[in-house]
């Protein structure tokens, strides 16, 4: 399957959201996902994940989540720097922008001439986290995160408050969760938290731990782990196939 990619600016109430769309050529309509990339936007590493999504048959859609804050296109380079800045945007950004960014892209893809009107959502790190608030958008019917931060301390957004494990009681998506038990940024007892959260709230979800660290899905940078990030793909390929068709 050939893939397309394009941009297109939506229209939130911060400005314009540049989100870049990975779309299998053709009129034929498919399942939409939103792809929500880590601290540092829409990396090289991003955009064949993405891209490999979509030439398995979606209508992928990544935003720039940082999009009140930098120039449309900016990528924040995997060193000090760009880490330092991805995580003073992560608790600079209001937790209400990232949810509004979230339902605009929700129904922007539930609306889109070549979506089949059913929506997911997947992310990494930081964004992992976003696909998990998308999930509690009403378009939003199926979530897919890898190594989701900030969840179990409650800390994403200015003020580092959230109240994302509070609202699992209120999301009807499906979800499937994928941690690496050497990721120091979601230790065991974190992990522990958040499983017991989604049976308390009666959450439908799935949940895979694996031998590998932070970021393992990154194809670029020592933990690339390319054995895992094919399993990974296959599990999500197959969540995605009985959740959204």
């Amino acid at each position: 399957m050939t893939i397309t990619e394009s941009f297109v600016e939506l229209t939130t109430t911060r400005g314009h959201m540049r989100v870049h769309l990975f779309a299998p050529t053709g009129d034929k309509k498919y399942p939409a996902v939103i792809f929500y990339s880590e601290i540092f936007q829409v990396t090289g590493p991003i955009r064949r994940i993405a891209a490999a999504l979509s030439g398995n048959g979606y209508l992928v859609a990544v935003p720039e989540v940082y999009h009140e804050f930098e120039p449309a296109g900016t990528v924040l380079a995997y060193d000090q720097a760009g880490s330092d800045r991805g995580n003073e945007l992560k608790y600079a950004k209001e937790l209400a922008s990232y949810d509004e960014d979230a339902r605009v892209t929700a129904e922007y893809l539930k609306n889109h001439p070549q979506s089949t009107g059913r929506v997911g959502s997947y992310g990494v790190c930081l964004g992992g986290h976003l696909a998990i608030r998308a999930g509690f958008q009403p378009h939003v019917d199926a979530v897919a995160a890898f190594y989701a931060t900030d969840v179990h301390t409650g800390s994403l957004g200015s003020g580092k408050s959230d109240d994302t494990l509070a609202r699992f009681s209120e999301t009807k998506a499906a979800f499937f969760f994928v941690w690496g038990r050497q990721d120091p940024h979601v230790p065991l007892e974190g992990r522990k938290k958040i499983a017991d959260r989604l049976n308390e709230a009666q959450v439908d979800f799935e949940w895979h731990e694996f031998n590998g660290a932070h970021a393992f899905l990154r194809d670029e940078g020592p933990r690339y782990n390319p054995s895992l990030a094919r399993i990974s793909m296959d599990l999500l390929l197959r969540f995605f196939s009985e959740r959204l068709g």
